[in-house]
């Protein structure tokens, strides 16, 4: 049998996917701009792997980040403990919602804070501007990683909630490339997935599914312990 400390089971692979896909919209005010960018100037071809190397990178710091939160959530190995980052999950989870409706702002806050560490973060983005070079590219998406944003803080702290710097990476990693097909088809002047993302129909859908997941989550959580 295979031990299921060491598996992710398929519902959060969807899950951690799905996350990424319905953030898109949140994601693409964000970092739409710079993602847009990197591809202007160059020919097709050049542009398409820059703005691949560009969500490589972004990839790559969201699973840097997922193993440090699994790793450090790992650290305290208590019942109690690891219940209590399952129920703040949820409750991330639900205000990620209220953010996406427009219902609650509170994870501004966070945003804000946050800002602490992006402040001296983004210093190293500035020698990688104009991102001339596929390798720059990435290394900007590496940095851009690290922006302030109450989607990546709520998957975080889903992601952590396994305990495990193993899960934490993967299923960041799974969140990051969840969010790359709709930034892609918006970075190549796909005007009307930049609509569909701001229509207000799409944006009640996503929050109203989170909050969903969220509550699902906490309910789960309460009548299995």
């Amino acid at each position: 049998m295979i031990h299921t400390g060491m598996v992710v089971e398929m519902s959060e692979v969807l899950a951690a996917i799905f996350l990424g896909l319905a953030g898109s919209g949140h994601c693409l005010g964000m970092c739409g701009g710079i993602s847009t960018a990197i591809g202007v100037g160059t020919s097709g071809s050049q542009s398409e792997t820059r703005m691949v190397s560009y969500h490589f990178g972004r990839i790559l710091s969201y699973g840097l980040l997922g193993a440090a939160m699994g790793a450090a959530a790992g650290v305290i190995d208590l019942p109690y403990w690891r219940i209590g980052l399952r129920y703040a999950a949820g409750i991330m989870l639900i205000a990620m919602g209220l953010y996406t409706l427009n219902w609650w702002k509170g994870l501004v806050y966070l945003e804000r804070a946050g800002k602490i560490l992006w402040n001296p973060v983004q210093q190293l983005a500035r020698p990688l501007l104009p991102a001339n070079s596929p390798l720059q590219a990435m290394g900007l998406g590496a940095v851009w990683g690290f922006l302030p944003c109450g989607l990546v803080y709520s998957a975080l702290t889903w992601s952590a909630m396994h305990g495990d710097a193993i899960k934490g990476a993967y299923l960041m990693g799974l969140f990051g490339l969840g969010t790359v097909p709709v930034m892609l088809t918006a970075s190549i002047g796909a005007h009307w997935m930049t609509s569909v993302l701001k229509a207000s129909w799409f944006k009640s859908s996503v929050g109203l599914m989170l909050i969903a997941w969220g509550v699902f989550n906490i309910l789960m959580i309460s009548n299995h312990h």
